[in-house]
């Protein structure tokens, strides 16, 4: 009998099941349809086709085609496309369906930018922030961002300091607010985590200038979603103390909702300089030294190899080739997953970059880059989450020195780099070969981790609870390497001679800020308010070490093999820093915008009663489109007035700088270590402040055709931090405190964009940003009598050069003539160097294009710089010298050429000569105009029409960078920081880019493919 149950309930169950599957199988139906664009209905191909709430989805074939199959009785269904507006419909019973997609225009109401605490619509912003979307900055052949956003903002001026690989770039956010170098670097926020601004190198000097490494070196511009720069006073308010500079965003990649893919992009890249100096062949190289030694009435000496006969005089060798003009490559290869649903979105990239040198050896440049983003809402988005990590593994070996300098100088006749056998060629101790350099070794390694976390939690309709939290950590290590082979074997050096040095520096950060947001409607009045506190604290350690004298150069790169070891000072450092700030914005029927902004910040790098500082802005909009007067113009669809006023500040001045400090000192002294002082006692001084003000006007015509906007922006500097210089006598060399000079920086910045052509098949848009900067030092108290006379004069850019007034060549004597200011016969150094020479930009932007047609896509943009800076002959020996010159250098003067450029050539034995020839390199004939134009980037893309073996998307792709400059500069390139270093290079790139189908993607694609 239990049996028998058993069997009916058995029959029973079976029953149920073919019921269950027989109403799914009633709600499950197929929907078919063909997705077209444009007037003419061409087909649209690669068209994601999702069921809303679920992640079933397929793609619309090289006809448009698609076909899905949904569930559920009324279902909607989501049609996306990365170039088209995205469409959801309900279907209402229909199992067939053509949709047309309209192309994807984000107007100026739809853009979002990112003001770091808070964003804001593009339109409704009062404050001026420069944005760059991804669009423009992926695929280029660049490891740093800076370089793919050159040129396309208003206000920012980049300058790549080198082309060698790793190094870093001076970024001006509206001019040179300090007179220090380092006071004029911006605040950098990766993923809303304050980062350092740069990282300090002991032993790059030679090769990196300023032995700067920037920070943006560890983030691959392929994870960047947007990189965003605020740059007045209403926009940077709200960061106090670190603001004054400007403040650098970069926001990384975010998984998209609905779309899950996994993305393989590679490309592989060469490099060579961009620019070279036409010089003197052998001949005419020779022809100079001869002359020079005997217009100096000198016999030539058995030292000069290069004329005496040692060398042999029909060689010519082009050292620009040898020294720099090898063709550096470099591969890319980024993979990356990322999708997303209703509630949560993930994306998760790794990135391999590797890079030569143009310099003739195999060194290497290496990232490693991991980024996740992972992001949660509740569903009824009370609570969000979103937590960031970005992990960097860089390696970068170099030789010591840079061989610039010395591929230019080189004599055409110098013997050959290397012997019959490949060893290094020394042509019996008559010649100091550069590519000995090539034996030393530059090499650091960065490790760097940056975490952070935004949490937000709605209490009510109008008012939340945010936490942002974040941690970064970055060890980096250098290394020295100085073998005694890098010198000439007549100096008799052994092992015992080489040199090995290493330095260690430690980062550890962390910052929190817990803030309250609210916002809240009634009727035409619209309010937003943040509160908030920051509390950030920096611990840097920092220790090198110095081994000399090894038995045996293998054992170089182990310091404990040293005979001597020089252990520096180990330091440690804490910075802390604490805020409170706030943000209130009122909007008054959508037209009437009010922004208030607040902070009172806190630094540990100032003495007791100066650690605390005030700083706000107050910037208000009106947007006079939205008046009923103005909406009847037909033509204008935006118009927007704003103004801004506020102050920030600076405290980049460095860690303990107001108390008496100490250093070990290497002297030992009745077996006991010395103490040394290193700084004397000043807790009066305090923070510099930046009083910034704007006035701008935004227009939009015809529906966003055309955009056009305009600003004058003023900003004044005071209380300059600085090391004010002390006499010898007190033991020290300056005394930090608050220098009472005031700088001013004020211009006007222009931003244009055109919709030249739209149709579905073809687009052409072009955008041109202008900006003309003036800085000049409006104030300095008793500068004459102070050690900063010979820098600076009020009335004047910070940036100028005092020089020698140059007046040409005596046409009797062949020698320089400068003008005697002070009329005493003599020319001299401070009496008659009065001619001020304003270095720097006048004037930089960029022409942006971009075009459409079918699958192909172009784009190119042209960076343009006005300025005036150091030429070659600021750098250039005296002609007729152990060094090869320009060619210009041939109209020298002589009898029968009275007209010359130069003055006759000498061989350094007359001392009159040399002393002009000095007085020549700083004067005016040694400054002069710098202004290029320059193909900064050129991109073509064809994404290839397939939707098989579950490839979602292919595109090929060429770029290039820096392919053209055109200049009138005297020099090797017109952009530089530093002379004698290698210039920005010209790269060639090509790549290719998959988007794959995720597994349940591609099982759909695959199913259709088989029905």
């Amino acid at each position: 009998m239990k049996k028998s149950y058993s069997n009916i309930g058995g029959i029973g169950l079976v029953f149920m099941v073919t019921a269950i599957c027989g109403n799914i199988k009633a709600q499950t139906r197929t929907v078919t349809g063909t997705v077209t664009v444009g007037e003419d209905q061409s087909p649209l191909s690669g068209v994601m086709v999702s069921l809303e709430g679920s992640d079933h989805f397929t793609l619309t074939n090289s006809k448009g085609i698609y076909q899905l199959e949904i569930t559920g009785e009324n279902p909607s269904i989501i049609f996306r496309h990365p170039e088209y507006a995205e469409k959801k419909i309900a279907l209402d019973g229909r199992t067939i369906f053509n949709l047309k997609l309209d192309r994807k225009e984000q107007s100026i109401e739809e853009v979002v930018v990112n003001a770091g605490y808070y964003k804001v619509r593009d339109k409704e912003r009062t404050g001026s922030i420069a944005r760059v979307s991804a669009k423009e900055i992926e695929n280029q052949p660049v490891s740093n961002v800076l370089s793919s956003v050159q040129g396309r903002m208003s206000g920012v001026s980049i300058t790549q300091n080198s082309g060698t690989p790793g190094g870093g770039f001076d970024i001006q956010i509206r001019g040179k607010n300090s007179i220090r170098r380092e006071g004029n670097e911006p605040l950098y926020i990766i993923d809303g985590v304050p980062q350092a601004s740069e990282t300090p190198s002991l032993y790059s000097t030679s090769i990196l200038p300023w032995s700067s490494i920037n920070p943006l070196n560890a983030i691959n511009p392929n994870d960047i979603e947007s990189f965003e720069v605020l740059k007045d006073a209403d926009a940077t308010a709200i960061y106090g103390s670190r603001g004054a500079n400007g403040v650098v965003i970069v926001t990384t990649k975010k998984g998209k909702k609905g779309r899950s893919e996994l993305k393989l992009n590679t490309s592989y890249s060469l490099s060579s300089i961009a620019r070279r100096m036409e010089m003197m062949n052998t001949e005419q190289y020779l022809a100079m030294r001869k002359q020079g030694f005997q217009n100096d009435n000198v016999p030539i000496p058995a030292t000069m190899y290069d004329i005496n006969g040692k060398w042999d005089q029909n060689r010519y060798t082009d050292w620009q080739q040898e020294l720099i003009g090898r063709t550096a490559d470099a591969y890319a290869v980024q993979l990356s997953l990322g999708g997303g649903s209703e509630t949560t979105s993930y994306q998760v990239s790794y990135g391999h970059t590797e890079q030569t040198t143009v310099f003739p050896a195999d060194f290497r440049y290496r990232t490693n880059n991991i980024n996740s983003n992972f992001n949660y809402y509740t569903p009824d988005r009370r609570l969000e989450l979103s937590v960031v990590n970005s992990m960097s593994f860089n390696s970068n070996n170099v030789q010591n020195e840079d061989l610039t300098r010395r591929s230019i100088m080189l004599s055409p006749n110098a013997p050959a780099l290397y012997d019959q056998y490949g060893n290094i060629n020394w042509e019996n101790g008559t010649f100091s070969n550069p590519v000995a350099a090539l034996r030393s070794e530059y090499l650091n390694k960065t490790a760097y981790f940056n975490n952070g976390m935004n949490m937000s939690y709605k209490l009510f309709p109008f008012l939340s609870l945010k936490m942002n939290g974040g941690i970064t950590y970055q060890n980096f290590e250098e290394r020295s390497l100085k073998p005694h082979t890098m010198y000439s074997p007549i100096t008799g050096y052994t092992s015992l001679n080489s040199v090995s040095s290493k330095n260690n520096q430690t980062n550890f950060s962390y910052i929190l800020e817990p803030q309250i947001v609210g916002n809240y409607t009634y009727k035409n009045h619209r309010f937003e308010m943040l509160i908030g506190a920051t509390l950030q604290k920096t611990n840097t350690e920092q220790g090198a070490i110095q081994g000399t004298g090894f038995e045996s150069n293998e054992l170089i790169s182990n310091i404990g093999a040293a005979k001597t070891k020089t252990i520096s000072d180990q330091v440690r450092t804490e910075y802390n820093y604490t805020a409170v700030f706030a943000r209130f914005n009122y909007q008054l029927k959508m037209r009437y915008i009010l922004n208030l902004t607040g902070r009172r910040d806190g630094s540990s790098r100032f003495g007791p009663s100066n650690r605390f500082g005030n700083f706000g802005a107050i910037g208000a909009a009106w947007l006079f489109s939205e008046e009923k007067a103005i909406k009847q113009i037909k033509w204008l669809s935006f118009g927007k007035l704003r103004a801004s006023l506020g102050t920030s500040g600076n405290d980049k001045i460095g860690d303990y700088q107001f108390l008496d400090t100490y250093t070990v000192s290497p002297n030992i002294y009745n077996g006991v270590t010395a103490l040394a002082p290193s700084r004397l006692y000043n807790p009066n001084f305090s923070w510099e402040k930046t009083l910034k003000r704007e006035v701008a006007l935004e227009l939009g015509f015809w529906n966003g055709s055309v955009n056009v906007s305009g600003g004058y922006y003023d900003n004044t500097s005071s209380n300059q931090l600085v090391g004010i210089p002390l006499p010898s006598t007190t033991g020290f060399p300056s005394i930090q405190a608050n220098l009472p000079a005031k700088v001013r920086n004020s211009g006007w910045e222009f931003d244009t964009s055109f919709r030249v052509a739209r149709t579905s098949n073809f687009s052409y848009d072009t955008s041109v940003n202008i900006t003309v900067p003036r800085n000049v030092l409006v104030d300095f108290p008793n500068l004459e009598g102070s050690t900063y006379a010979s820098q600076y004069m009020v009335g004047y850019p910070t940036t100028i050069a005092k020089v020698y007034q140059y007046e040409g060549i005596d046409p009797a004597t062949g020698l320089y003539r400068f003008r005697d200011f002070n009329g005493d016969g003599k020319i001299t150094s401070p009496d008659d160097n009065k001619m001020v020479e304003k270095l720097g930009v006048q004037m930089f932007g960029g022409w942006s294009n971009n075009l459409r047609f079918g699958n192909w896509s172009a784009s190119f943009l042209f960076q343009f710089v006005k300025q005036r800076n150091w030429n070659y002959n600021r750098q250039m020996l005296i002609p007729g010298a152990l060094s090869n010159q320009p060619i210009e250098v041939l109209d020298a003067w002589s009898a029968s050429n009275p007209g010359g450029t130069y003055m006759e050539y000498s061989a350094v034995y007359n001392p009159q000569k040399s002393a002009l020839h000095s007085q020549f390199q700083n004067s005016t004939a040694a400054v002069s105009d710098a202004s290029y134009i320059r193909l900064k980037n050129v991109q073509l893309n064809y994404r290839i029409p397939v939707e098989k073996m579950g490839i979602q998307e292919a595109m090929v792709y060429v770029q290039g960078q820096n392919l053209l400059t055109i200049t009138n500069y005297f020099g090797l390139d017109p952009e530089f920081i530093l002379t004698g270093f290698l210039p920005p290079l010209k790269t060639y790139s090509v790549g290719f880019q998959l988007t794959f189908l995720t597994c349940t993607g591609l099982f759909n694609e695959l199913k259709s493919i088989l029905q």
